[in-house]
């Protein structure tokens, strides 16, 4: 069993909120037509929005509503970051090292405080992981970006769920809960770079319909140069495996010969048949 009576450290948590919420306003410098209040939202947001997901989730008020220096931290990163995203040349790699720790940071704080609740240790494991990816799905949804969760990418949930295993093994050995969760911040620091910096991903679902594919057998081709038995050539419109393709005959209306309704008695009728095969005789004048 556990040991529940261990405590979360309040600077952790700032730490977490401040990287948080400096990496998301700099990521949301970089598009155009943001003002400076909406960069500060979404800094915020990205900063509080993991912790506020876990203590929805546990069942406890948000601690960001419980004391005063939340909401100020986060505040005063957001405002350091839209500064630093016009200092740094290249942006993006310090984007994707502040976001990996940040993960880290929610992982451990998220596991190690569902624990100390008393919660098992698969429960446990999946606040670690929305507390870690709750500020970026906040921030996708602001922008009205793609959820990265949810699309191809690098790893970013199994990141996490790597970094809250390993603190929840390391507190099975008997590790004090400093040393285990600066494990998980390692172990999901170092997998998510290491994802962004080789590819890593999960296989898109469509590639198993692929599979699929690929394992039901196909029939040889024949050798050039050989015909192609009719069962296994496409078939043509109007084309029958046995007959093979039927001639369509087109015939003008205009060749077929009208008959006349029967009508009348049947001098009438021989009358009019003589008419018909009567040659035209010139007409006479008076």
């Amino acid at each position: 069993m556990l040991n529940s009576s261990f405590t979360i450290p309040w600077w952790g948590d700032l730490l977490a909120v401040g990287i948080g919420s400096l990496q998301g306003a700099m990521f949301a410098a970089g598009f155009k037509k943001i003002d400076l209040l909406g960069v500060a939202l979404i800094g915020v947001a990205t900063g509080l929005g993991g912790g506020l997901l876990r203590d929805i989730l546990l069942g406890v008020t948000p601690v960001a509503f419980q004391s005063n220096p939340y909401l100020i931290v986060a505040s005063a990163a957001a405002l350091i970051g839209m500064f630093l995203q016009r200092v740094f040349t290249k942006v993006d790699p310090v984007i994707t090292a502040l976001d990996a720790l940040t993960i880290g940071l929610f992982a451990a704080i998220g596991t190690t405080k569902s624990l100390s609740l008393g919660l098992p240790i698969v429960p446990s494991i999946f606040i670690g992981c929305v507390s870690a990816v709750g500020g970026s799905i906040l921030r996708d949804v602001f922008l009205n970006l793609p959820i990265a969760l949810m699309h191809v990418g690098s790893l970013y949930a199994v990141a996490a769920m790597a970094g809250a295993g390993s603190l929840v093994l390391c507190l099975l050995l008997g590790q004090p809960v400093e040393a285990a969760a600066a494990v998980c911040v390692i172990v999901t620091t170092v997998i998510r770079l290491l994802a962004v910096r080789y590819g890593w991903s999960l296989p898109e679902q469509r590639a198993l319909s692929r599979i699929r594919r690929r394992e039901t057998p196909r029939l040889p081709r024949p050798p050039r140069g050989s015909s192609r038995p009719l069962s296994l050539r496409r078939r043509r419109p109007g084309e029958s495996s046995l007959t093979g393709t039927i001639p369509v005959i087109r015939t003008h209306t205009s060749s077929i010969p009208t008959t006349r309704p029967r009508t009348g008695n049947n001098a009438t009728l021989r009358t009019l048949r003589s008419a018909e095969h009567r040659p035209n005789e010139p007409e006479h004048r008076a």
